[in-house]
């Protein structure tokens, strides 16, 4: 039986028109198509018009499908002769888990290729107006998990860049995070957004200050999917995107963090 193949795929942050040519066209040719919660798939049935559609998604908590039978999955499939295409949000290799199922599939003997996606580092602030790097401003900017709690040591360093920040899958950790660049130096003043659902027609940006932004999330009713930017690059975004909640300098009753 001739062994076909695993073509990791990016789909960008969520919406369909942010999927690259090479994207459409692996889709196109797709036998089987395993496809995360975050990946653009309400066009699935549309774009693999001849696979067979398996969502083995994730949700904070919540892993029905185990990472390692994911990877199972890839490689009895494509040792079964079909064309399998993995469907992640942002990137595969940004958080996504992609260098995992590569070498899955590499020890298995499976040919396997990659096709890059939009970032959610980088795309869902531009959402929001929020550039992450600007001239004089920002030189550079750091992209982080913020599945677990970091550590003091990341912490440390992060406070000490004075760059960009830009956290991902951030949102039960805000409390953790934004204390602790705080205990290290970074200044209660800093701004900040949280910007839910980037890039889907439910998205909304709060922005706040470092000190604050805890109290006006639990305010504003903060959910994941959501991405956290952190830096002086956030005081520069259009205040005019009717999908913003601005609290930053604004007065309001909620009492800053001890």
């Amino acid at each position: 039986m001739t062994l076909g193949r695993v073509i990791l795929v990016g789909g960008g942050p969520g919406d369909d028109d942010l999927l690259t040519l090479g994207a459409v066209k692996a889709l196109a040719q797709a036998d089987v198509v395993l496809f995360d919660r975050l990946a653009p798939h309400r066009r699935l049935a549309e774009l693999a018009p001849h696979a067979v559609l398996i969502d083995v998604g994730k949700t904070p908590g919540h892993h029905p499908i185990p990472q390692a039978q994911i990877e199972k999955l890839l490689v009895d499939h494509a040792g079964a002769g079909s064309c399998v295409v993995r469907l992640k949000g942002g990137d595969p290799f940004v958080f996504g888990r992609g260098g995992e199922e590569v070498l899955a599939c590499r020890r298995a003997g499976i040919e396997v290729s990659v096709i890059p996606g939009v970032s959610s580092a980088v795309a869902v602030p531009a959402a929001a107006g929020i550039a992450v790097t600007h001239r004089e401003v920002s030189r550079m900017f750091t992209v982080v998990s913020g599945h677990a709690p970091l550590n003091e040591t990341e912490l440390r360093g992060l406070a000490g860049l004075a760059s960009t920040i830009v956290v991902l899958m951030g949102v039960s950790n805000l409390p953790q995070i934004t204390q602790g660049l705080m205990r290290h130096g970074l200044s209660a003043a800093t701004p900040i957004a949280v910007i839910e659902r980037g890039y889907t027609t439910e998205q909304r940006s709060l922005f706040s200050s470092l000190d604050r932004i805890v109290y006006d999330a639990a305010a504003a009713g903060v959910t994941s999917p959501a991405v956290l930017v952190i830096g002086e690059v956030v005081a520069l975004a259009n205040r005019d995107d009717p999908n913003c909640t601005f609290v930053l300098d604004a007065a309001t009753s909620l009492a800053p963090l001890e």
